[in-house]
């Protein structure tokens, strides 16, 4: 980034000005195929068309293909061979593995796991969430339904517990941003209470919950936003006779946005692309968060790895829990970066503004960051430049520029 100017230098000199096919994040936006951003001390100092710049901005333009706000990822549990637990240095790795590929604002995901442990991860990683590091904690357990674990470990998988969600969210200090439940689980409506009282979403997922359950779940409970763990996986299928909570889910979040957004994994394992076009054809991206649901391989070669105190393999991309007897496991999380995803919703047909803002403005929204996600005067200077094919370029986090970090898988 160019340097600030001095007291006395004329503020065209501060600053930097990038021009090019322009994707503002915001849901209901077009594409601005001439656009302009300028970034001036760790903020945007405008966005807009390139033919409205106003008097002032930067003599030196950098011409580029495609400008993306800086992408927000929900729901990530590791990347570049670590795995989010009680260690600084592998979630600063983590972390500044998906912010060089494009996901400059990162909730770290937690297994389900025993009670102490669970709790001097959320201790450690506390601290990255308030330097900036992480943009909050996401606990995917351990208050879910068992025969719906997945890739954790039934044996960490308890019911559901108020005082001891209490002292994990006191633990956070405000860094919780979000946790996953199971409408069956004892206590529901006592969590979410409790979630409401710490500003913390409640995600209802890992769940064999039938749709009046997942109606009522929603109807009993405080107002406040929801979200959707990983829609359609670990859950019962929508079946035309019993149809489950995804059918409630879909319709909530497609009456009321603003109040249900719904989780996709668009990385062509964990769902088929008819189904994530259905879902943006119903809901619109301003319902949906992507997320990579990503693990220690993220970013690496295939080879074994561990999610939790599970053992993973990775096979031709895609990360299954080891089975001893050699059957096929079930899949163990993602292995792609948020761009990536968005790149296959460009290439299965949804608008590629849909699917930024779903990768973008509407998670910032939900966890209640309206400084990220969305390329606007005053927004704190989150920006990537890819090529016309979603490739980084650069990315840009709060200014800086970031150096682009080659990995062992393209």
């Amino acid at each position: 980034m160019l340097a600030d100017a001095g007291p006395g230098e004329d503020r065209v000199l501060r600053g930097r000005l990038v021009t090019g096919r322009l994707v503002t994040g915001r849901p209901a936006e077009d594409v601005i195929d001439d656009g302009a951003v300028w970034l001036a001390g760790g903020r945007i100092e405008w966005c807009g068309p390139a033919s409205a710049l106003p008097s002032g901005a930067p003599d030196r333009i950098e011409q580029v293909p495609v400008i993306l706000p800086g992408l927000v990822d929900l729901h990530c549990h590791g990347g570049a061979g670590h795995t989010f637990s009680a260690d600084q240095d592998g979630a600063r790795a983590i972390a500044g593995h998906h912010a060089a590929h494009g996901t400059t604002s990162l909730l770290a995901s937690l297994v389900s796991a025993p009670a102490d442990e669970l709790l001097g991860q959320i201790e450690v990683l506390r601290e990255l969430v308030h330097d900036g590091t992480l943009a909050g904690l996401h606990l995917e357990g351990p208050f879910i339904a068992a025969d719906m674990c997945g890739a954790q470990n039934p044996a960490a998988i308890i019911e559901g517990n108020p005082a001891l969600l209490r002292q994990w969210l006191e633990a956070g200090r405000g860094t919780v941003r979000t946790i996953t439940l199971a409408p069956e689980t004892a206590h529901f409506d006592e969590l979410v209470a409790l979630c409401r009282e710490h500003a913390v979403v409640p995600s209802v997922g890992h769940t064999a919950a039938t749709a009046a359950e997942m109606r009522g779940a929603l109807e009993r409970s405080p107002a406040g936003s929801w979200s959707a763990t990983h829609l359609f996986n670990r859950m019962p299928p929508l079946d035309h006779r019993r149809p489950g909570p995804i059918a409630v889910l879909l319709e909530t979040a497609r009456r009321a946005p603003e109040t249900v957004v719904l989780e996709l994994i668009a990385d062509g394992a964990h769902l088929d692309s008819e189904t994530v076009r259905m879902v943006f054809g119903l809901v619109g991206p301003s319902g949906i968060a992507l997320i990579t649901d990503a693990m220690a391989a993220a970013g690496m070669l295939d080879g074994d790895y561990t999610l939790g105190a599970l053992d993973v393999e990775v096979r031709n991309g895609t990360a299954r829990l080891a089975v001893p007897d050699g059957s096929q496991g079930a899949i163990a999380g993602g292995t792609s970066r948020l761009l990536e995803n968005v790149r296959r919703c460009r290439e299965w047909g949804i608008p590629l503004a849909d699917a930024v803002a779903a990768a973008s403005s509407t998670p910032a929204r939900l966890i209640g960051n309206d400084d990220v996600g969305t390329l606007a005067a005053g927004r704190r200077a989150d920006v990537v430049v890819a090529s016309d094919e979603l490739e980084v370029l650069q990315v840009y986090q709060a200014g800086h520029l970031l150096e682009h970090a080659t990995t062992e898988r393209a």
